[in-house]
């Protein structure tokens, strides 16, 4: 497994994970819609700010240093806005109005199961018993810390509701590692600029007010950090693991929100949270000590993105490419035919 994935995986699930507390602070007097449409807008916003500001200081001959998003970016783009942004946070509050927290806690944690079905099953991602094993660990830890004896009230179309979010999330998570070799901070903030300007129409449509300005500066300074770092953290992260490694790793941020919940609002922690604790930490660790190699073999392709000069990337520039590392711009990478561990990233999509 490779070390710089996993910590990257496992700080976007920190600063996710976090949100949780910190959102739930400021529900009251905001709205769970107006709420999510502020913490995607301080995303997108403050990844904006950031971007400029980058650039500003960047030097004009510099090579780039990340590939843009292109024009035939925008219809994937599209989908992972309606479907992670829109569809997936509406479906959401309607299926939570129609069950309980329990069932809705246990059934949103379909996320990252769902996402590692279609990683696999659609998108030709491997997964080996190792694995397998480390990330359903990690996905059963988080149903083991929402689950609470009684209170399994619910409606089925509260269930389909919250499952069919989860769905959206899951879509959303495989469409976003098809575009991870962008710039993950550009993804990030379309993203985010997309889906607070749309759920923000949503909101006022449906007679949300704004909250008062204090409380809408902490919402969206919180969806800078906890939505725009920490997603464009994980697009990194889904480069270098693929997204159902990824997904597992992000299945962690329930229990560290339930840990931040402690001394935020006083919360208790249990023997539950301990149990979740420990298959969370027996999964990341198989994660962690997975080794996957074999013989296999890498046909012709041509693309652009981020890299450093390894073992898949030996090539000639051209004197406008040349700078420092990691650096983007279109190369060939030649038939090549080794065995070296390696995991279902963009350039190891396989038969086994």
């Amino acid at each position: 497994m490779d070390s710089k994935g996993a910590i990257t995986a496992l700080a976007a699930a920190v600063l996710f994970g976090v949100s949780a507390p910190l959102a739930k602070l400021l529900l009251p007097g905001t709205g769970p819609l107006m709420l999510a449409a502020l913490l995607y807008l301080g995303a997108g916003v403050g990844l904006t700010v950031v971007t400029l500001s980058a650039a500003r200081r960047q030097t004009p001959d510099a090579p780039p240093r990340e590939t843009p998003l292109r024009l035939a970016d925008v219809p994937l783009l599209l989908l992972i806005i309606g479907c992670g942004g829109v569809a997936a946070p509406v479906l959401m509050l309607l299926g939570l109005a129609r069950v309980s927290a329990v069932v809705g806690s246990l059934l949103l944690n379909l996320e990252a199961p769902l996402t590692m079905l279609l990683a696999v099953g659609i998108y030709g991602e491997h997964l080996g018993r190792r694995a397998g094993a480390g990330a359903g660990l990690a996905a059963l830890g988080a149903g083991v810390l929402s689950y609470a004896p009684g209170g399994l009230q619910a409606h089925w179309r509260g269930v389909v509701a919250v499952v069919f979010a989860c769905l959206g999330w899951a879509i959303d998570n495989n469409l976003t590692q098809r575009l991870s070799l962008r710039d993950p901070v550009a993804i990030a903030r379309t993203k985010g600029l997309g889906a607070g300007i749309l759920t923000l129409m949503l909101a006022l449509l449906t007679g949300s007010a704004l909250p008062s300005p204090g409380r809408a500066v902490a919402a969206l300074a919180l969806g800078f950090v906890s939505y725009g770092i920490s997603v464009a953290l994980a697009v990194r992260a889904m480069r270098i693991l693929g997204a159902a490694r990824q997904s597992a790793f992000f299945a962690t941020a329930p229990f560290i929100g339930a840990v931040a919940a402690v001394p935020l609002l006083g919360e208790a922690f249990g023997l539950r949270e301990i149990a979740a604790a420990g298959l969370m930490a027996l999964g990341v660790s198989l994660l962690l000590t997975e080794v996957h190699a074999h013989w296999h073999e890498h046909d012709l392709l041509e693309h652009e993105h981020a890299h450093v000069h390894d073992e898949h990337h030996r090539h000639e520039h051209r004197d406008a490419e040349r700078g420092g590392e990691p650096h983007a711009h279109v190369h060939v990478h030649p038939p090549l035919s080794h065995a070296h561990p390696h995991v279902s990233d963009l350039h190891h999509r396989h038969r086994h």
